[in-house]
Order: C-alpha cells, then sequence, then structure tokens
C-alpha cells in the first residue's frame, strides 16, 4: 500500500471528509485512515458513492463470499468502528438509480437480489428470485 501519501500539514488537526467510490473489503479505507490519524487527523468522516456492497456478485466481480465484503450484517456504525472512521455514510439504492435515471440496473450486490433464475444464487432465505429472469 506504499501508493497512498498523507501532507501531514494539510490535514493535522483537521476534520477531513474522504470520499471514495465504493468499499468492498475495507482493507484499503482501513490502511488510509490509519495513515491520516497518523498525520495528526482530528476526525474522519468517510462518504461513499455507491449504496452498501453487501452481497456477492456472479456476474464477474472479485467478491465472491459474503463474509468477505465490509458492508454484509453491518451497519455504518459498525462499519466506521471497523475502519477507524469518526462516520461512515453511503448512498442508497434509490439514490443511485434517481442518479443514473435508469431502473433496470443490476444491483444484486446492494440488495440481495439477483437477475438470475437459479435459486442457489437467492441469498433471501432460500427463496426464489422475484420474478426476474435471465
Amino acid at each position: 500500500m506504499e501508493k497512498f501519501g498523507v501532507v501531514g500539514e494539510a490535514v493535522r488537526g483537521k476534520r477531513v471528509v474522504l470520499i471514495d467510490d465504493s468499499i468492498v473489503r475495507g482493507n484499503t479505507m482501513k490502511h488510509v485512515i490509519r495513515l491520516l490519524r497518523n498525520s495528526g487527523a482530528r476526525e474522519i468522516h468517510v462518504r461513499v458513492g455507491s449504496p452498501m456492497i453487501r452481497y456477492p456478485c456472479y456476474m464477474g466481480m472479485d467478491f465472491p463470499r459474503s463474509q468477505e465484503l465490509i458492508a454484509h450484517n453491518r451497519t455504518n456504525r459498525e462499519i466506521a468502528a471497523e475502519v477507524g472512521a469518526d462516520s461512515v455514510e453511503y448512498l442508497t439504492v434509490e439514490e443511485m438509480i434517481e442518479a443514473i435515471g435508469r431502473r433496470d440496473l443490476c444491483h444484486a450486490c446492494f440488495t440481495g437480489i439477483y437477475p438470475l433464475k437459479y435459486p442457489q444464487y437467492s441469498l433471501r432465505l432460500g427463496s426464489m428470485l422475484r420474478g426476474w429472469r435471465v
């Protein structure tokens, strides 16, 4: 993680808002927050430009197990504690849909509702997928 650096004079004693497009496992976020804290940031608030990634993606993203995802079964407050931030807030699924302007998006990794007809991909208590078909 040598690719990250902090200009101490810019953050020392300051409240920092750290913006990221997504948090998957949280490893990078923990590292960056630790660097900011070690450089003297007084507060660190994280804002994420996507909804919480809570479920695996079977369509090609590299996070196959729910337990690997920092947002799976955690609240914003729990995620903040896990990464060392003072607060964490995410975009909601509805806010994402509104921002993009399309409702026909795959949002399985955010909601657990997969656009597949195969029940082994449904993470909602083994129920059949709600009307989605490929």
